[in-house]
């Protein structure tokens, strides 16, 4: 084999790229993986993940200098010195927002894989069928049977604690021993239940942290310091997953610098045949061939790829003959719940710093349409927690009393926001800006999406239910909070290359293949025909690992 020819290429390296690197090079595949950034190696480059807060120059906050550098990180919580080097460098590589997208990106080995929140949630029946039933965006080629099985065995290997809850719309998993909800939680829980006769649940989060030693990676520590790398591996990531598996079967090649400007396309085989690189650090241009290429740049830099990949017969890019590519982005609107104080547990107090937190599972339009003025629905995150010795004590700010009190920790607060979702409007969409270029001089992508009146009236819901349920749980001072849900700030891209049924109304078929290019696998969040409103990484993983099978056979039998 010529030293630039492998039987698949990998692009991109996050969650996604990370499971097609373990399931082709476990197939026996040799592959290549590229990613366009640095590389990040597991412990040795989590060089903030053992500090204290007082270690930090600015205890862990952010400098006037950050806020210069980071325009678009600055706007929400994602911006402060602990983890910088895992953003991207925003002068390096600007976008242009027709209308204001917050993207909040990583560009180096492993991804958001090293910065996600880790909550893993199975999509149900409901959510494969929604756009049918509802008439919004093109029918999923698949059903809840046809990735319940990759589900189960994403799960196995990544690692997902949860309880079982035997709820249609939200289904279980193979979990580990679930994390546990606080005191307050478990009462809130119940008065939950009982108030709304078990139509509406509160219940522990699922999340990909270990409860258990697990493919010989350690147990969480309960230290809530995960987006800072873990040196236990306890959390799933590239770095402490599917990479180690990948590179155990001596079939993987990693090239980190490695920006992947377009796949190269061979009209006579109709078939991609490989990638041009840009060498982010001696600006050379390389070309790489293999059999098959899965693309995992995550959603939109994904697109960005295809859109770049122009020849003469689509002059709008590899999957473009639809007219759907860069179209229906779709992300999951934030930013609005409740929160209050709860009294009577002053003498109670939780073990270590859970990374994880509550979970209540979406009971809006379960059964169709209920008179809400809006479809779909929307699902709550939340925590209570006690006041630490930050809280400001307005009748003690100065003197030994302040002291004093600030040895006990403070009130027992709760909390929770809604994660709505947003519908795969064709409006909603990505385009090559060439009027402006990055560092490299590569033309950047214009984003140009916005909520629409049916995400907006479901905000509505989404804050007043927050505060009845809080009522209801017991909880006291109980106040709303609408913030503006500006896309992005979800950091759930997802759209742009949907799945479909019809090449004629979609850019990938029911196994994440381009109908272009059917060598050409797309399994990233770019693939989601829809979005459900449970957070999407779990997807990604299981419909990797399930086009990763199917390319591999369909390259057995010699049809790619």
């Amino acid at each position: 084999m010529a030293e630039n020819t492998y039987d698949a290429i990998v692009i991109g390296s996050g969650i996604s790229g990370g499971w097609a690197a373990k399931e082709l090079t476990e197939k026996g595949l040799k592959t290549l993986m590229l990613e366009r950034g640095r590389d990040v190696e597991h412990v040795k480059d989590y060089v903030n993940a053992n500090k204290h807060p007082w270690e930090f120059p600015h205890r862990g906050g952010r400098t006037q200098q950050m806020i210069k550098d980071y325009p678009v990180l600055k706007r929400d919580y994602p911006l402060n010195e602990t983890n910088l080097d895992f953003w991207v460098n925003e002068k390096d590589c600007p976008y242009t927002e027709v209308k204001r997208f917050d993207w909040f990106r990583g560009y180096h080995v492993g991804g958001r894989s090293l910065t996600w929140g880790r909550q893993s949630y199975r999509f149900s029946d409901m959510d494969f069928e929604a756009n049918l039933k509802d008439g919004h965006g093109v029918d999923w080629p698949i059903r809840y049977k046809d990735i319940a099985p990759w589900y189960s065995y994403a799960e196995k290997f990544a690692g997902v604690n949860g309880s079982k809850e035997g709820l249609p719309h939200l289904p279980d998993g193979e979990f580990l021993p679930a994390m546990e909800l606080n005191c307050v939680e478990k009462d809130a829980a119940e008065r939950i239940r009982k108030h709304y006769k078990d139509a509406r649940r509160l219940i522990i989060g699922r999340s990909a942290n270990l409860t258990a030693p697990h493919n010989n990676r350690t147990n969480c520590q309960y230290r809530n310091k995960c987006w800072l790398g873990c040196p236990f591996g306890a959390y799933f990531s590239t770095q402490s997953a599917t990479l180690p598996a990948a590179k155990a079967t001596g079939n993987l090649t990693l090239r980190p610098w490695s920006i992947v400007t377009k796949i190269l396309y061979d009209k006579d085989t109709k078939k991609a045949k490989g990638v041009e690189i840009l060498d982010a650090e001696n600006n050379k241009t390389y070309e790489y061939y293999a059999k098959i290429i899965f693309l995992n740049a995550s959603a939109l830099n994904s697109t960005w790829i295809l859109m770049n990949s122009a020849t003469d017969i689509w002059p709008d890019g590899l999957g473009s003959s639809s007219g759907e590519l860069g179209h229906n982005l779709m992300d999951h609107h934030l930013g609005v719940g409740a929160g209050g104080i709860v009294e009577g547990y002053e003498d109670k107090y939780y073990f270590g710093r859970r990374p994880n937190g509550f979970y209540i599972p979406r009971f809006r339009n379960l059964n169709g349409d209920e008179g809400r003025g809006y479809v779909r629905g929307f699902g709550y995150q939340g925590a209570a927690s006690r006041q630490g010795w930050s809280r400001d004590i307005a009748e003690l700010n100065i003197g030994a009393e302040l002291k004093e009190a600030l040895t006990e920790p403070g009130t027992w607060t709760m909390g929770m926001g809604g994660f709505g979702e947003i519908l795969p409007y064709h409006e909603n969409k990505v385009t090559l800006d060439k009027t402006r270029t990055d560092k490299w001089g590569l033309n950047v992508l214009a984003i140009d999406c916005e909520l629409r009146e049916n995400e907006l009236k479901m905000r509505e819901d989404m804050m007043n239910d927050a505060a009845e349920i809080l009522e209801a749980a017991g909880v006291k001072n109980v106040t709303k909070r609408d913030g503006d849900g500006t896309m992005g700030r979800g950091i759930h891209e997802m759209g742009t290359a949907r799945m479909g049924r019809d090449p004629k109304t979609s850019v990938l078929n029911g196994w994440n293949q381009v109908w272009d290019a059917q060598n050409v696998f797309v399994t990233d969040g770019a693939c989601m025909t829809s979005g459900a409103c449970v957070n999407p990484s779990l997807t990604y993983m299981a419909l990797t690992a399930r086009a990763a099978d199917h390319a591999v056979s369909e390259l057995k039998k010699g049809n790619l």
